[in-house]
């Protein structure tokens, strides 16, 4: 993590996302701008929350660890949500891994900051609420869509969600975490990629999928899947 010391870029994004109507300027004076890598974790399971954190460029995922080691990929996040809603209504040490899977940026307010000046302030209440309602129907919505669609369109979505501007993902979870994010098995799994690669839609190289058909790809995810928020 990189702390970024330019006010101007700072602003912009306060500017572009309308913090002023969650934050009142006093607290934005204690607003930093973090930048994380992708790959590098923003939060780990079980440490003291610093931050309250919000996306304002990039994308990340968001992992449930089990008491077995593994983790269990739960949603994308990018830009503008909010991380750490949770941990700081309940007092509670940090519930998920989030991991920047694209070059991200984020503001920073200070977690003791907060808790002392503004659990008071109606605005930053209400976007509370507003935060964790949306999450929650992005919660339910997805659930459903993995009781509803074949692996297919699941998968198709799933992929979506990595694509950038390159014609080339590199998938950062094991075939086995993706059958379980999205409730399926390995052997299944498998099939699947191996049908969209008859199909000329990708192609695989270990843990590298190649884009050849981003139209179709996108027709099969119905583009409703995986809500990012």
């Amino acid at each position: 993590m990189k702390k970024i010391l330019n006010n101007d870029l700072l602003n912009n994004y306060i500017t572009k996302h309308n913090l002023e109507t969650i934050f009142n300027e006093d607290l934005l004076k204690h607003a930093q701008l973090h930048f994380y890598l992708k790959g590098e974790y923003i939060l780990n399971t079980d440490f003291n929350l610093e931050y309250y954190y919000l996306i304002v460029d990039g994308k990340t995922t968001v992992s449930y660890l089990l008491e077995n080691g593994k983790s269990i990929l739960l949603k994308f996040y990018d830009a503008f949500n909010t991380l750490g809603d949770i941990e700081l209504l309940k007092n509670i040490p940090i519930c998920c891994n989030v991991q920047a899977i694209e070059d991200s940026y984020l503001i920073a307010i200070p977690i003791d900051i907060i808790k002392n000046e503004y659990f008071h302030n109606t605005k930053f209440l209400h976007h509370l609420i507003d935060s964790l309602s949306e999450k929650l129907y992005a919660t339910l919505n997805n659930s459903s869509y993995n009781l509803t669609y074949p692996l297919i369109n699941r998968l198709s979505s799933y992929l979506v969600e990595y694509i950038t501007d390159k014609n080339y993902i590199i998938l950062s979870s094991s075939f086995n975490e993706i059958a379980q994010f999205l409730g399926t098995t390995y052997r299944h799994l498998n099939r699947t990629f191996k049908e969209l690669e008859s199909r000329s839609i990708i192609k695989c190289e270990n843990k590298t999928v190649y884009i050849l058909d981003k139209d179709t790809l996108l027709e099969l995810s119905k583009n409703d899947y995986i809500k990012s928020l």
